[in-house]
């Protein structure tokens, strides 16, 4: 997974062990089928959603369209946010240590045929809402809500 040049600087000033608090954010791209477009991560192996992180200053709807783009080649156009969450501690495999704030997206598709784009991903697909590979129930939580009419999701509590 590359590293975004803006946290290279971060991490060479505080180091990996710093929790470093990082604005990221996730769509759940639905098509006209109402299937889902998802990636099996090169970083674990696991299926998600699309992800990533905002550079500095970037408006967050730009973020994900340049995240799906850059990730799956396909073009897209934020419809509503759907959920804002922050999540658990992470600590990544070069020991980095982060915690991210995530702002969760429901997008269309307008063009381009996904495919690996890049080196996040080791595949990248449409899926039926009943026919989803296995996801993690974080993931399964930003697919419900971005498939919620009622607006966006956040816990108070």
């Amino acid at each position: 997974m590359a590293i975004p040049e803006h946290i290279r600087e971060l991490r060479a000033a505080v180091g990996s062990q710093h929790l470093l608090w990082i604005p990221g954010v996730n769509a759940v791209v639905v098509d006209e089928a109402d299937r889902v477009l998802l990636q099996r991560r090169t970083e674990d192996g696991a299926w998600s959603v699309l992800s990533g992180i905002l550079d500095p200053g970037e408006e967050p709807a730009a973020g994900i369209v340049r995240e799906v783009r850059e990730e799956t080649g396909v073009q897209v156009i934020p419809e509503a946010i759907t959920s804002v969450t922050v999540s658990p501690p992470v600590t990544h495999g070069n020991g980095d240590r982060a915690q991210y704030l995530e702002v969760c997206f429901r997008c269309r598709p307008i063009g381009g045929k996904a495919r690996v784009n890049d080196d996040e991903s080791l595949e990248v697909g449409w899926f039926p809402l009943d026919a989803l590979p296995p996801l993690g129930d974080r993931c399964l939580l930003r697919i419900k809500h971005a498939l919620n009419p009622s607006g966006a999701w956040f816990a108070w509590m």
